[in-house]
């Protein structure tokens, strides 16, 4: 009975610390119409290896990304157009970040490290919702977490292994 118990205490603690292990949003919530701090939290590497790149995609109706630079890492801005055209304060605007990759980095398995992001969510997101963020930790040797899983209807995160970081999007506040 002991064994028993010693065991499901010891899974419980595994698959408690393993849902808190994915890369995560900081700020959990975020008006629609507003600028947003996206800060990544990515809490080890990979399999025991260091991650040397993060690759943070950004959604449709995500606009005016601007990354903040990490020292020792080299910053990589991937553009292109969007579905369709936004209004960001009074400018159209069809085309611009998609993706985000820092690298030649070195995070070790063993430590955190924060990846930020600044962004403006467009009118045209639907408050209620969340909006999800897919990110791929690269490491050595083609070892990699992808952070990349969205829950379909009637699901949330914790039903899947490997969410992509989501923010829950509010209803546009006063001047927005």
């Amino acid at each position: 009975m002991l064994k028993r118990t010693l065991a499901t205490v010891a899974a419980l603690a595994l698959g408690s610390s393993a849902a808190l292990a994915h890369v995560s949003l900081q700020l959990k919530e975020a008006p629609v119409g507003s600028t947003y701090r996206a800060i990544f939290q990515v809490p080890h590497g990979c399999e025991g290896k260091p991650t040397n790149v993060v690759r943070v995609q950004i959604p449709e109706g995500v606009i005016a990304v601007k990354p903040q630079p990490k020292a020792g890492w080299t910053l990589e801005k991937i553009k292109g157009a969007y579905a369709k055209s936004y209004d960001y304060y009074g400018t159209p605007t069809s085309e611009g970040v998609k993706e985000i990759v820092w690298s030649g980095g070195n995070l070790g398995d063993d430590e955190y490290d924060e990846f930020v992001l600044r962004v403006y969510l467009t009118k045209d997101l639907k408050a209620g919702e969340t909006l999800h963020f897919p990110v791929v930790q690269e490491c050595p040797d083609g070892v990699a977490e992808r952070w990349i899983e969205i829950p379909a209807a009637g699901q949330s995160e914790d039903d899947l292994e490997l969410p992509a970081p989501g923010v829950k999007l509010l209803e546009a506040t006063n001047g927005h």
